[in-house]
Parts: C-alpha cells; sequence; structure tokens
C-alpha cells in the first residue's frame, strides 16, 4: 500500500510540474540573422526558459541566412536543446515580386487617387495575385519550415492596401485575412497541420467582420503602440478592445502575442548604436498574469540588437532573458 501511495504521489507531482510548465506553451523570441549568428541564442534561449526562436525580417534574406553554413549551425543547435524554430516575416514583396507589377499591373493595389501602384501589398480582387502569393508562401514554407507547423506571411509593414472599388468593401483587417485563408489553403497541401498567423498590428488591429478566418489561422497581437511604463490593461484600453474583439473572431487557444518587451531595436527607434533595454519587470509581470487570465498561452516578444554588439556594449548584462523566460516557465496564475 505504501509503495502504491508513492507512485500515486509521484505521478500527481509530476502531473502538477507539467501542468505549471505548460501555462505558456510558446515562450518565445524574435530575431534578426544578426542576432542570431552572433551569440548562442539557442544556448541562451535553454537556459532561461525561452522554447521557441522566430527569425525576422524578410523570406528571401532569412532563407539565405537559413542555407548558410552559419543558419544550419543554428537550426543543429536548436535542436540540440529542444528549441522550436518559425519564421515571422513581412512577406509582400517576396510572395508578390514588384516587377510584376509590368505585366500584370492589375495584381496590384490601387492608391486613394484611384492609380495602380506597385509599392506595398496587392489587390484581392486579382485571383492571379492571390493564386501567385500562395504558391510562394507554399515555396518560402518548403525552404523555411516552422518545426512547430505555425507559418507567419505579413502583409506590408503597416502599409496601406488596396482602395479599388471591390477592395474598398473591406477594412485593412479583413483584406489580409482573404489573402491568409488563400495561403492557408495552399500550406495545407502539403502541411495538412499548419497553422497561420493573421497579425493585428497598426493598420490591421480591427478585428475582421465581413470575412471569417478559415481552419488554420490563428491571431497574432502586436500592440507595438503601447507604452511599457504601465500594464497594457491599464496603459492602452484601446488596444485591449482591439484584443478582446479579434478573440471573438479567433480562438484563444490558438492565439499568440507578439510583444516588445525585449525589443531594443524599437526602443532604439531602429538605429543603432542601440540603447540598454529599458526592461520592466513589474510591468512584465502584470502583462503576463492579465494575458494568462484571458486565456493566452503563446507569447513571444521581438529581441532584435541583442547581439554581440549589444552584449559588449552593456558588460554581458542579459539577466532580463532569465526573468523574461522563466518568469513565464514558472508562472502560476493568480
Amino acid at each position: 500500500m505504501a509503495v502504491i501511495l508513492l507512485i500515486i504521489a509521484a505521478v500527481m507531482l509530476a502531473s502538477a510540474c507539467k501542468e505549471k510548465e505548460s501555462q505558456f506553451v510558446m515562450r518565445g523570441v524574435v530575431l534578426t540573422s544578426q542576432d542570431i549568428s552572433t551569440l548562442d541564442w539557442p544556448r541562451m534561449a535553454h537556459e532561461n526558459g525561452i522554447n521557441t526562436i522566430g527569425t525576422h525580417v524578410v523570406p528571401g534574406q532569412v532563407a539565405e541566412f537559413i542555407g548558410s553554413e552559419a543558419g544550419r549551425r543554428f537550426l543543429a543547435e536548436c535542436k540540440k536543446y529542444n528549441i522550436n524554430v518559425e519564421h515571422q516575416l513581412h512577406a509582400m514583396n517576396d510572395l508578390l515580386p514588384r516587377e510584376l507589377f509590368e505585366t500584370d499591373s492589375m495584381m496590384f493595389r490601387m492608391d486613394k487617387n484611384g492609380r495602380r501602384v506597385k509599392q506595398s501589398n496587392l489587390c484581392i480582387h486579382s485571383q492571379r495575385a492571390l493564386d501567385t502569393i500562395a504558391a510562394n508562401a507554399v515555396k518560402y514554407a518548403r525552404l523555411l519550415p516552422a518545426t512547430n507547423n505555425r507559418y507567419y506571411f505579413w502583409i506590408d509593414d503597416a502599409q496601406p492596401m488596396c482602395a479599388c472599388s471591390y477592395c474598398s468593401q473591406y477594412s485593412d483587417s479583413e483584406q489580409a485575412l482573404i489573402v491568409e485563408n488563400s495561403i492557408i489553403k495552399a500550406l495545407r497541401e502539403v502541411d495538412p497541420q499548419a497553422l497561420l498567423a493573421h497579425l493585428a498590428y497598426a493598420n490591421t488591429l480591427p478585428a475582421p467582420r465581413k470575412v471569417k478566418p478559415d481552419e488554420g489561422v490563428f491571431l497574432e497581437f502586436a500592440p507595438i503602440n503601447r507604452k511599457y511604463e504601465k500594464v497594457l490593461s491599464d496603459e492602452s484600453p484601446e488596444l485591449m478592445q482591439y484584443l478582446k474583439d479579434n478573440l471573438e473572431v479567433f480562438p484563444v487557444e490558438t492565439a499568440v502575442v507578439l510583444e516588445y518587451w525585449l525589443d531594443v531595436s524599437m526602443f532604439s527607434r531602429w538605429k543603432k548604436p542601440a540603447v540598454k533595454l529599458p526592461w520592466n519587470k513589474a510591468v512584465f509581470e502584470a502583462d503576463i498574469d492579465m494575458y494568462a487570465k484571458i486565456g493566452i498561452s503563446n507569447i513571444t516578444s521581438f529581441a532584435v540588437y541583442i547581439d554581440d554588439m549589444y552584449a559588449k556594449q552593456y558588460g554581458n548584462d542579459l539577466t532580463f532573458l532569465n526573468e523574461y523566460g522563466m518568469g513565464m516557465k514558472n508562472y502560476v496564475i493568480k
């Protein structure tokens, strides 16, 4: 009997530990190839409770890095430490090459002055544009497979969508979702488990209403316009409302929050030399508590500019990584 009780106790303890660790299923960082190739990020992630690394910025650039010796070494180290690898990409220029404008301008967006322009995004009324984007998404998914089946092919960074008579009946969020629904169909032909992000960010923060996500499209919420002196729920009721509205459209179980707590590039206004990260542990802890209570279990943060230059400039003071990763790994809902 005593032996049985000990076994039951051990099973319960193991179950409790597993439940505790799985509160935040994804605990990630998003990095450029410069960051990845100059610091030992797989080891650092492993030591600090981070279990996912996302590459950035555009598909062609990331594919070139991943195909290099440094990229192959990075993938091998991530596999060694059981770190998931995904690729978070501003993708439209690579998925719909701009040189195609010369042969079919109708694939490209109309601006508010009624002119077809090749800069930024596409015209969702063009089936050829949607088919081209989907085919190229499949090409890059094969070059850049995600070990967690999550793919991120974002529209151009905070750039306008099409204003033609057909497209203008849809919001920017809805136009983006139409593209994403087309991509996920193609991705699932080669990877039946594929998931694809709908990025709620800048001009796509409002929830789509006229268009519904196809199966496999998940919400990625990126509150770039927030401040970091206060918890998001206190600092920006407007952003919180956007999040809640989007969670009425997309399932919370698969939703990802893309934060900026670690984004040295943003705090440096995307210019080097980098400033020291203004890490606010209290705000971070309050934020993850808030996210957990609404059901979010997947969180990542940009950590761009945390490279060898940053480490040298600030005396290798990267203790915030431990507070970030272990803070989520050991979090218990309050």
